[in-house]
């Protein structure tokens, strides 16, 4: 209850700051054009065709990234690549940075480090939108329809020039957008753009379901029983992802008079999240068994290449091979990532370092263990909250026959994205009272100080 009603505070708020009102209308904007540019095709393709191929990639990682770009590769606009070339490249270098030496250097360098990487981020994001398009050009320039009709309407040289350069300059404008949301408006730009992609199916998904239960397709208690399903797993999303563990810390701090010294304990916490890892296990282990899938639809139809067709099918999303390696996928990634993006040393020797103890553990490598010890634990859980949530379309699909994927990566990232959102806001809004306190004592000087 205090959760929403500092939501509909935040958001109520939006109307009264004059800056906060600024970066709202700047990020709405932002992505209306993101959604707008979605729509402009890249020349030389049929609609028609490029549909009906489209339909014949349900289950594979081309659907997901269509989910992803909100639509816009089922239409090959200019954003059919959204900013999945940017998310991967920032995940190689996210990892790249607690693995190699050198880059381990620049993450430690602060604020210099950070735009270097950063920058390494923008060229592995051209790198790999170049090299996806023309994939996908290469992909569709050998794809034909039943009946004999070709997606590309142009000549071979002509299209590939145009879908590269297009589609690589739609993702380098896609990640400059980003950025500049995250720099002049609220939350960060990049999720905002996925969750605006995956936001815009859920006007098709409703209606969807709404034909399904007057045409009989779906019971009424089923379409009830749905609805809040959604609500409950939606609120449980919000409360793993808040979850914390806190490990009590203590700092003794000697307390001068006296003849003999005297020591205050000072308590603080170590906050640890259930779910150190976010969505990347789940985008990870959704991208590896949807890969099989997608090889085979590309390349099923050469006769030496048929294995390809009896690998896929087992692997089809929904079916039980599919369910048991995406659970284990995802439960390896959130213990790797976990392990990759926090050090138990380094957090050992910092808090050595500061004269802070947990209490009745020694200092240093037993520290180390109790943490990793206690992380573990927490990884499991959370690897298991990630595992429920993932398998959830699957099984709605399979009993139901719902006609849109609720749950999975989309709804983790949804969750993950308003919530971060509301808390800008709301930093906003202390940030505001905070300079109207210093205004009224007549500080207003010594805080631009």
């Amino acid at each position: 209850m205090a959760t929403a009603q500092s939501g509909v505070g935040s958001l109520a708020a939006i109307g009264r700051l004059k800056e906060l009102r600024e970066r709202f209308w700047f990020t709405l904007g932002a992505l209306l054009v993101f959604r707008l540019g979605s729509f402009i095709p890249v020349p030389g393709v049929d609609p028609g065709a490029m549909l009906s191929l489209m339909e014949r990639q349900a289950g594979t990682v081309v659907d997901l990234l269509n989910m992803f770009s909100g639509g816009a590769l089922g239409r090959f606009s200019l954003f059919a690549l959204g900013v999945m070339p940017y998310i991967s490249a920032s995940i190689v270098v996210q990892l790249l940075s607690y693995a190699l030496p050198a880059f381990i250097a620049l993450r430690k360098e602060g604020e210099s480090g950070r735009r270097t990487l950063n920058q390494y981020t923008r060229y592995g994001t051209l790198g790999l939108a170049v090299v996806q398009s023309f994939g996908i050009a290469t992909a569709l320039l050998s794809s034909q329809m039943d009946g004999g009709m070709a997606v590309v309407t142009t000549s071979a040289w002509t299209f590939m020039f145009s879908a590269v350069v297009g589609l690589s300059a739609g993702t380098l404008f896609l990640m400059w957008l980003g950025e500049q949301i995250t720099e002049r408006g609220l939350g960060n730009g990049i999720s905002l753009l996925i969750f605006a992609g995956i936001v815009a199916g859920l006007p098709g998904a409703i209606a969807g379901t709404v034909n399904m239960a007057q045409s009989g397709q779906l019971e009424p208690l089923v379409v009830i029983f749905i609805l809040a399903l959604v609500v409950a797993v939606t609120a449980f999303c919000v409360f793993m992802e808040r979850a914390q563990r806190r490990i009590t810390i203590n700092y003794a701090r000697r307390m001068a008079g006296g003849r003999a010294p005297a020591y205050m304990n000072n308590s603080q916490w170590l906050p640890l999240k259930l779910n150190m890892a976010g969505v990347i296990p789940a985008i990870f282990a959704s991208s590896l068994l949807m890969f099989p899938a997608t090889v085979a639809t590309w390349f099923g139809e050469n006769p030496d290449l048929r294995w390809l067709s009896r690998v896929a099918a087992y692997l089809n999303y929904g079916q039980p091979l599919y369910l048991i390696l995406e659970a284990g996928l995802i439960m390896f990634f959130a213990f790797f990532y976990t392990a990759m993006v926090f050090n138990s040393q380094e957090t050992a020797e910092n808090l050595k370092k500061s004269g802070a103890l947990i209490p009745g553990i020694r200092p240093g490598k037993a520290t180390a263990d109790y943490i990793d010890a206690v992380l573990t634990r927490l990884t499991l859980v959370g690897g298991a909250y990630l595992v429920a949530v993932c398998l959830l379309p699957a099984l709605l699909t399979n009993a139901y026959g719902v006609p849109f994927h609720f749950g999975g990566t989309s709804l983790l990232i949804v969750v993950v994205v308003v919530m971060d959102f509301m808390s800008q806001v709301q930093a906003h809004m202390v940030s505001h009272q905070y300079e109207s306190v210093l205004k009224k004592a007549n500080f207003k000087g010594l805080s631009k100080s």
